[in-house]
């Protein structure tokens, strides 16, 4: 069972996209729902596509310096080149990782999709080492499945 409750999540956004709750306050509100489900969900990202950039648009934790990353940079830029989500155990055997703070270890980054079009992604960061099970990103994907609709 995943340490993730993502009905409750994508029932709270449903419940604000009912009272016109706008695009900051869904974001916001995924962010801070999926982090209070604890270890390993250390942070919460919610970067969203602007062209070829990815600009952090909602978080919940650690703060990062990282707030616009580049298509192809980084394991969230690779996301979305790629079209793949990405489920790192280690990031530090990434050669190319960005790290957000020095405890992280493990990361995963799914992807929000309308259609096939790549809106953002959900980027969570844990200090946990290859804490995200199938059942986990399947909880994760389907927050980011209610954020493709309700966005």
């Amino acid at each position: 069972m995943p340490v993730l409750d993502a009905d409750r999540v994508v029932a709270a956004l449903r419940g604000a996209f009912a009272r016109d709750a706008g695009r900051e306050e869904l974001l916001r509100t995924a962010a801070d729902r999926m982090r209070a489900a604890g270890p390993p969900y250390t942070s919460v990202y919610l970067y969203m596509l602007h062209g070829e950039e990815l600009v952090l648009e909602a978080h919940a934790g650690r703060d990062t310096d990282h707030t616009r990353i580049p298509v192809g940079k980084g394991v969230c830029g690779t996301a979305v080149s790629t079209g793949r989500d990405q489920n790192v155990p280690d990031v530090r055997a990434i050669d190319n990782y960005l790290a957000c703070n020095t405890w992280t270890r493990s990361e995963l980054v799914v992807l929000i999709r309308r259609g096939g079009a790549i809106l953002g992604q959900i980027d969570v960061d844990s200090d946990e080492p290859d804490p995200f099970t199938a059942e986990e990103e399947t909880a994760v994907r389907k927050v980011a499945e209610a954020l493709a609709v309700l966005l």
